[in-house]
Parts: C-alpha cells; structure tokens; sequence
C-alpha cells in the first residue's frame, strides 16, 4: 500500500513524504521537497559582497546561520580576522537565533502534536492539550513571549531579524556600548527565568549537569523536574516508546559551532560510535534522484541545473554524502560529538531517535544562556568590532556553520572579482536528501522505514512525530 503524507503543516516549507506499507509496517518512505528556489543561481556572476545580502534570505528562520557561513568564508578569503568583540557578538547573534528556534520547535512544531484528539485516552492528554494545543494552548504564549525577548538580542547587536546585515567578514558592524550590556543581562536573565519556571523547573545548571539515562529517570520524578514542560514531555515518550521511534544512522556529523579563543564550544567532529575527526573535504552531493542535472561532486565543482523531467528523481533536494555515507545533523549530533554524557548514555542505549532528538536540543538550550551570559561579560565596549582588510578576493573558501537545525557549509569560488560558483549544503539537505546513486535513503528517509502503521490511519501520528523531530527545514534543503 502506497501512502502520501503532506504536505504537512507545522514545518518550514513545502515536504511531502511517500510511504510504502506492508503488513502494517512502513518498508520505504521516500521525502520529497516539492518546491525549487536557486539561490546558488542567483549569486553566480555578482560580486562576492553580494553573498552577505542575498545568502541569509535563504531562510527566514535561520537567516543567521547562513551570515555566519558567508561571512566565515569572505573573512577566509580575505583574510579578515574578527577582533574578540566582533566574535562574541556574532555569536551572542547566533546562539539567541537557535535558542529561539528550539522554543519554537519545541511549543509551537513538536509539542502541539500530542494534543490531538487520537491520544484524547492518554492518562495525560487532557492537561497537555490546556497547554501545547495550536494557537490556543498556554505554553505556546508564553514561549513566544520568551522568544521575543531573545530576539531583542538580535535588535541590539544587530538592528533587525532576520536577513540583517551585521555580521561580516572581519567582525559585525554595530557596537555594543555599556548600556547594550545591561540590557542584554537584562533580556537573558528573563530568558532564563522562563526556562528555568517553565521549561525545566530546575536551575540550567542542574539540567546540564545530568549525565546519565539514569539521571534524567530521577530528575524527572523528583521535584520540580515533574512539573516541567520537558519532564511532561519524558512522561509522554515513557508512555509512546519514542526512543523507539524514528531510528537514524548511527553516523552524525558536526561543522563546530560558535567559536571560543580555544576552539569552539560545541565540538566539530564526526559519530561513528565515538566521537572522531572530521574531514570536510570528503563531502560530495548526489543528485541520482534530485530534479538536477550532473553527477555526484565535491561542492567547489558541484552545479545547480534543474532537469524537472529527470527519470527516477523525486526531490529538487540534492543527496550530501560524507565519504559516501548519509549522516544526521543536528542538536543530537552537536551534544553526542562534544562528548555530553546524558546524551552519550542516551544514544548507546537507544540510538538516534525521536526522544533523543527532543532532548539533546533542551539540553543545547540549558547549555547556551551560561555560555551567551559569559559571553556578553566578556565584552568590551570601548574595543573595536570590526576589522577591515583590502585584500583582493580571490580563489576559494569553504564557511561553515551549525544552524539550530544542524551543519551548514558554503563553499565559494570567486575569479576576476565575481562569484564564479557558490554551493551551499544546509541542514535540512542532509536530513531530507533523497536517495544516492547507491540505494542508500537520507536520515529521514531511513528514520520513518520500519515506522508501525495502524489501519485506515490518514496522516499518521507516528511519522508526524519522527517528522517533527528533525525541524525539518525544506527551504533551506533546496535553497
């Protein structure tokens, strides 16, 4: 039996999933991204500068990420390095867009699924509707309250959100001055108060220092750990068997993200049952079932040429393969490579799935206010923010990034001062990509093949659950 999910509401884009079933078991899922953009189209041929302007318009949620790659790989192609400033404030830029993004999976994309009216026998179903119900339900209000403030950060250091132009190469272009920084211990410490009362019933602290399968089960049924929305959500996936659900690839991959003065402060690196180095070179794009003219390539020789005719494809999403094996991104990936033990001890236990997905990204959350609260200490208003440099810019350069959603990569090529070719992999490409020249299904694709399927159910909530899990981004997939 042949089943077509979508197009689905509550994610970013168009994504339409076709499912195989046999004998109450999905045996093949097939992701399609219906919608084609060509934003490498558009930058072929301008001057590189145009990058900064054009590249964060990818996406409206994580615009951003997209400035960070962009401006990483001018400032490497013409040697412009930051001054400490300029890096604290991009990355205080970047954290507040993913901690924002995780509040609004979190409430507004993931929660509101377990409010819907099949789980209505569920011991827990009546409270969790009061609250994460669409539109209507508390917790959703007051994310988005939260979630405004921290994009205040973003106004402050950034003057608007998203698609702004702050972050260059060399550094970003507004200054914070002393009373910037009260300002945004201000909006951060509101922040925490609402993760701390809602989200976690704990301090950020406590969460982050969970280090075991083990610890969370005592967390969660202790205190005010039980009163959370993250220990409601564990009751929840205790009761469904989520960490059964949605299986992915064992390998995972992370580009690094948000740099310290001693590396960076969640790890680059590959998972392939530890964490191991990562090399970026060996990223190619199969395009054997994308509506994409070409072959399998490196990004510096890949090409953007739509063939919407083309036998046996089925997405305009392209195929990323790291030496030539498909590999999740994410917030589970970033967790697992910098070596945090709650999420070490989850995914050994029970591999990539859909409660590990969910908490490796509240954990991320507890991790990054601390860290954006050092960071804004650290800053030093009477220092610069930008360095400039005159370089000419030429030949290549590869910026890399970590988006809320996972990896981001924009490889350049400039000659005689225009962008020769411009290839970008985000996120939502590795995880939605279809299938390559071997057979083999991207991560999404893979998570949803062995997903039970009741009879006569329309929309499963089963694949919606495992869906939701990646924040699947199909704007940023077929950029």
């Amino acid at each position: 039996m042949k089943m077509v999910v979508g197009p689905l509401s509550r994610v970013d884009g168009d994504l339409e999933v076709t499912l195989e079933v046999r004998d109450g078991v999905v045996s093949e899922a097939s992701v399609t991204v219906p919608l084609y953009r060509g934003f490498e189209q558009i930058l072929q041929g301008r001057h590189p500068a145009d990058a900064m302007v054009v590249s964060p318009r990818i996406c409206g949620a994580c615009s951003l990420s997209h400035s960070v790659a962009a401006a990483t790989a001018l400032a490497e192609m013409g040697g412009a390095d930051a001054p400490p400033n300029g890096r604290l404030a991009a990355n205080l830029l970047l954290a507040s867009e993913i901690v924002a993004d995780h509040l609004s999976h979190f409430y507004l994309s993931f929660m509101p699924d377990f409010a819907a009216p099949a789980y209505a026998g569920r011991p827990w179903h009546r409270g969790i509707a009061e609250r994460f119900a669409a539109i209507v339900g508390t917790a959703g209000q007051a994310a988005d309250r939260a979630r405004a403030r921290l994009l205040h950060i973003v106004g402050l250091l950034g003057g608007k959100w998203p698609h702004g132009l702050a972050i260059q190469p060399g550094g970003t272009t507004k200054a914070a001055d002393a009373g910037d920084r009260i300002r945004l211990f201000s909006i951060l410490a509101d922040c925490r108060r609402f993760l701390e009362d809602d989200v976690f019933g704990v301090e950020l602290e406590q969460i982050v220092e969970l280090d075991s399968g083990a610890a969370l089960s005592a967390w969660q049924g202790f205190g005010r750990g039980a009163r959370g929305d993250l220990g409601h959500f564990l009751a929840i996936a205790d009761d469904l068997a989520l960490e059964q659900l949605g299986k992915g690839p064992d390998r995972l991959m992370s580009f690094g993200a948000l740099p310290n003065n001693d590396g960076w402060l969640f790890a680059r690196g590959l998972w392939m049952g530890k964490s191991a180095p990562l090399d970026i070179d060996e990223v190619a794009e199969d395009v054997v079932s994308s509506w994409m003219a070409g072959r399998a390539e490196s990004p510096w020789r890949g090409t953007t040429r739509p063939d919407a005719d083309k036998a046996r494809a089925y997405s305009w999403c392209k195929a990323p393969r790291l030496a030539g094996a498909a590999v999740e991104v994410g917030p589970l990936a970033r967790q697992l490579i910098d070596s945090h033990p709650l999420v070490i001890d989850l995914f050994r236990s029970s591999g990539s799935n859909v409660r590990n997905r969910i908490v490796a990204r509240m954990i991320e959350t507890a991790r990054l206010i601390p860290a954006m609260e050092r960071w804004v200490n650290e800053l030093r208003p009477r220092e610069p923010f930008h360095r400039l440099t005159d370089r000419p810019l030429a030949g290549r350069a590869v910026g890399v990034a970590e988006g809320a959603r996972g990896s981001l990569g924009h490889w350049l090529t400039v000659t005689d001062g225009r962008i020769a070719n411009y290839q970008v992999i985000s996120a939502g490409t590795w995880n939605l990509s279809p299938r390559d020249a071997a057979g083999t299904p991207g991560p999404l694709e893979l998570a949803l093949t062995g997903t039970p399927v009741g009879s006569g159910e329309e929309g499963p909530l089963a694949i919606q659950h495992i869906i939701r899990s990646f924040a699947p981004c199909a704007f940023c997939a077929t950029h």
